[in-house]
């Protein structure tokens, strides 16, 4: 009953603080409303400091993502649902794609090669030819490797190292991520990801300090609660290291 109490108190604050945030932003004065955002600047979201176009990397690929150039960020989109749309819906296959491709365009190139004979029979024009550099798949190895083994050392990190509340917080994460894989394939997975990276930060940027403060409210409450729940029971579990023995 006391865990049922404690989850009921948290979506009860979950709901007033999202009414609470709708009611202030509806009745605050031009003023405070300025003294908030200032205020507001020391509670950036995961405690940055810089703004988010520097924080995605800054460049071309931070401004295709908080779409500075909506064409370029649109023509990315519409491509990536393409293809989700070829593969979810169409249920066309890769290599059928990848042969449709090819075919496409040595047939291309096959026309253009005679036309151009035809044409002009005193110099017949250079038909272009793709040609992927030869550090190519090297690269795109390397970055892969290099970011699944940070990924592995980060969860490896939290299951010898960390914190018992890290721990849990991680363990929550890929429990859920699982039940997400369960309902949808994982080119679905990749889909919705990518959409929330090409619409959520533009979002983000421009409702920054409302979303700032919701977030730092919504922690506190988080922590709160988490501390009710580490009095009541987790200070229960003997304490000791979560980690193996090393053995020479």
């Amino acid at each position: 009953m006391h865990e049922k109490s404690i989850v009921e108190d948290v979506i009860g604050d979950l709901v007033d603080n999202f009414t609470e945030t709708v009611h202030k932003k509806k009745n605050v004065s031009f003023f405070e409303q300025e003294e908030d955002t200032v205020s507001s600047r020391f509670n950036r979201l995961f405690g940055r400091e810089k703004p988010i176009h520097h924080v995605l990397g800054g460049g071309k690929s931070a401004d295709v993502l908080l779409w500075r150039n909506k064409k370029i960020s649109a023509s990315v989109l519409m491509g990536a649902t393409a293809i989700w749309v070829l593969f979810e819906w169409i249920n066309f296959h890769f290599l059928s794609l990848v042969c449709y491709g090819l075919l496409l365009g040595m047939i291309v190139q096959f026309v253009w090669s005679n036309a151009s004979g035809a044409l002009n029979r005193s110099s017949q024009s250079r038909v272009p030819r793709l040609v992927l550099p030869k550090d190519f798949f090297a690269d795109v190895g390397v970055t892969v490797g290099t970011e699944v083994n940070r990924g592995l050392m980060f969860l490896q990190d939290l299951a010898c190292r960390g914190s018992l509340k890290q721990f849990l917080m991680a363990v929550i994460g890929l429990w859920l991520a699982a039940i997400i894989g369960s309902c949808c394939n994982f080119l679905t997975v990749l889909y919705i990801g990518f959409v929330g990276a090409h619409t959520m930060p533009v979002l983000y940027e421009r409702y920054e300090d409302e979303v700032d403060g919701f977030v730092d409210s919504l922690l506190m409450k988080f922590h709160s609660h988490y501390k009710k729940i580490d009095t009541g029971f987790l200070s229960r579990i003997p304490s000791g290291k979560f980690g193996f023995k090393k053995y020479d």
